[in-house]
């Protein structure tokens, strides 16, 4: 896709979300359920069930999914297509592209073992590797521009209101 095929594409949706401010409010969702024995959790994937369970450090065998690798896997996923949306519009060639993600998480605190110290991951570091032969300035542009319009980036800098509701069946 060239840059001229996106804004193509894009063109009726952003005159409508002008237009109709209201209609740009987009719902997502996810489900999962405790169909699988163990401490786990199967997320509905776009590709199929994920298996979440325990991290090493928390007391899992490491054969499920670390629920903190799959926050960083929807964080490059979002910054990925951001990033190739951005640079595409930009008419920058990118190739070889990699993204990786890295944070760490304090296990005492997940445990309990410390109530003081923090629960979730922190110091989320990103970093993109790719050949071009543009110039920096331009590089620059295109990293801040794929920064703000990352969904889940901004989610995680600007953290949205967290609501957990029980909704729990009397059994019979």
């Amino acid at each position: 896709m060239d840059a001229k095929q996106l804004r193509d594409l894009q063109a009726p949706l952003k005159e409508k979300y002008r237009s109709e401010p209201g209609s740009a409010i987009t719902p997502v969702s996810a489900t999962a359920t405790w169909s699988e024995p163990g401490i786990t959790t199967t997320v509905d994937g776009f590709t199929g069930p994920i298996r979440a369970g325990l991290h090493p450090a928390t007391g899992g065998d490491g054969s499920d999914a670390c629920s903190g690798d799959l926050l960083l896997q929807a964080l490059l996923a979002c910054l990925g297509v951001t990033l190739r949306s951005v640079a595409t519009a930009m008419s920058v060639d990118l190739a070889d592209v990699e993204l990786q993600a890295t944070a760490t998480f304090d296990a005492s605190g997940t445990l309990g073992v410390d109530r003081s110290a923090p629960v979730g991951v922190s110091q989320i570091e990103v970093e993109i590797a790719a050949a071009t032969t543009v110039e920096d300035d331009v590089i620059d542009r295109l990293l801040t521009a794929a920064e703000r319009y990352c969904v889940v980036g901004q989610s995680l800098v600007q953290a949205p209101h967290l609501t957990f509701r029980r909704k729990v069946a009397t059994r019979e």
